[in-house]
């Protein structure tokens, strides 16, 4: 990646050098012929001396809940990873991509899996039948399936909500995107701390941050949360009344520890980005107060999974170093 981002950085430069010293047409295309051979040379080395690079590769953002949807799952089947984080909005942003991602590789090959419900799906596929019984949480059935999906968007609508109260907080929303954890990088720490402006109006328009869009945020996060409320009142111990928790059980715990905030949240590697109940703002405060009194059994419920199955589930590797 360090080769490619190089050879990229030439290539934008390229025109300037050749204006900047006032070079002629044969100079030119000679130059673009190197940047070719140059680019030849990249792909044949990674052909021949393939980087060393880990098995799994996940890429984060440490707050995020779709990542810890993921995290969770990877630690749970106990498979070796290791973590590389990104600044909150900085993949987004300058990438065009989303986490989580997993960059899987075998052999020479690697390759990248985006969103939360293919890599779980490839992780069933790659460990179902290595792993037998220990990978049977992930397996896809319709009914699961459509609970996730509804999960999924539950977690959208927290995105808004939680941007809603916190984008005018500048030191709280830097602090969620990673700008005081030392594993983000050092670089993308000034970024944020620069473009801050930017990313903010980006979010304000990309998730339609606005009263009409918070309030109905809202209501769709409350109609999750008294069906799921309904569901464990009736007694059964795990979503879909099994005997065991599955992915979805993990998947509603991940979304909704973004705003109960449980100890054990992202495995240890979400410590140092989360924000404590009494320095939320006031009216976000009120909302995980009143959401805790409402569904009673859901708290219980999320609270259970995160201290008898995340603590049992921490195995996630150390992150990618930073610079």
């Amino acid at each position: 990646m360090n080769r490619i981002l190089i050879h990229s950085l030439f290539l934008l430069v390229l025109p300037i050098i050749v204006a900047w010293y006032g070079l002629g047409t044969l100079t030119a295309v000679l130059l673009v012929v190197l940047a070719l051979l140059w680019r030849l040379a990249i792909t044949l080395a990674t052909l021949m001396f393939p980087p060393k690079t880990p098995g799994l590769e996940l890429e984060t953002i440490s707050a995020s809940h779709f990542v810890e949807k993921v995290r969770w799952c990877m630690d749970r089947l106990g498979v070796e990873y290791r973590e590389k984080p990104f600044a909150g909005i900085f993949g987004v942003f300058f990438k065009g991509r989303t986490v989580p991602q997993l960059r899987a590789r075998t052999g020479k090959t690697v390759s990248v899996i985006g969103d939360s419900p293919d890599i779980l799906r490839y992780l069933w596929g790659r460990y179902s039948v290595s792993m037998g019984e220990a990978a049977e949480f992930l397996e896809p059935t319709t009914e699961r399936l459509e609970w996730e999906k509804r999960i999924d968007h539950y977690g959208v609508q927290l995105q808004v909500w939680i941007y809603w109260h916190l984008l005018a907080h500048r030191k709280l929303t830097l602090h969620g995107w990673g700008f005081d954890s030392k594993r983000t990088p050092l670089f993308q720490r000034y970024c944020l701390l620069i473009l801050y402006p930017v990313f903010a109006g980006f979010i304000r328009g990309a998730f339609r941050i606005n009263e009409r869009h918070y309030k109905k945020a809202t209501t769709n996060i409350e109609k999750i949360l008294k069906d799921v409320e309904d569901r464990l009142d009736s007694g059964q111990e795990y979503l879909l009344g099994n005997k065991q928790p599955d992915f979805v059980d993990f998947s509603f715990a991940a979304m909704t520890g973004l705003w109960l905030q449980p100890q054990g949240y992202g495995g240890g590697m979400a410590d140092d980005v989360m924000l404590s109940r009494d320095q939320l703002p006031g009216p976000m405060r009120e909302d995980v107060e009143k959401w805790i009194a409402a569904y009673p059994n859901t708290e219980r419920y999320v609270q259970r999974l995160f201290r008898e199955e995340r603590s049992q589930a921490g195995r996630g590797q150390e992150s990618a170093p930073t610079a």
